[in-house]
């Protein structure tokens, strides 16, 4: 088990999820436990990225429920007809927000949070199992760059589901 990571702090995003996702599979590698696997994930976008909140919904009784996350406190819980994270989970595809303040039905969880990034992750049948949310304090912080080296994440979490 990896005790650090290892990236160029000056690099751009798109360098940096190069770098983060060989260590990010490596981590969760081995592992059977999901919610261990979840929050290790959060933390290395968390430390590699700075971004405000990283953090994981999953679907339980009929709601999107907090899962692992690093930042401020957040929703415990959220109805899949409301706020990014319920559209990306009913729509089963990425939802990028550069202003939150211009979503309809957007929930503050943080008043901080200015854009969003949410993804919806599917189990290894392609049934929704969740989403991964990432919050900004800054305006328009997300790209297709961010779309991309996120879902090769997604992408190995549904490998191990």
């Amino acid at each position: 088990m990896a005790e650090s990571l290892a990236f160029s702090k000056t690099s751009g995003r798109e360098t940096l999820y190069k770098e983060i996702i060989p260590q990010i599979k490596s981590l969760v590698e081995g592992e059977s436990d999901l919610i261990a696997n979840l929050a290790n994930i959060t933390a290395v976008l968390k430390e590699a990225f700075g971004f405000l909140w990283v953090g994981f919904y999953l679907e339980k009784g009929g709601q999107l429920v907090l899962g692992p996350f690093q930042g401020p406190l957040a929703c415990t819980r959220i109805n899949f007809d409301q706020g990014v994270c319920g559209h990306a989970y009913t729509t089963q595809e990425i939802v990028i927000v550069p202003n939150v303040d211009e979503f309809p039905g957007h929930i503050v969880c943080s008043s901080a949070s200015r854009s969003e990034i949410v993804l919806p992750i599917f189990d290894k049948s392609g049934e929704i199992f969740g989403v991964l949310d990432v919050d900004s304090d800054r305006l328009s912080d997300f790209s297709e760059t961010d779309a991309q080296g996120l879902s090769r994440i997604t992408d190995i979490i549904t490998k191990i589901l």
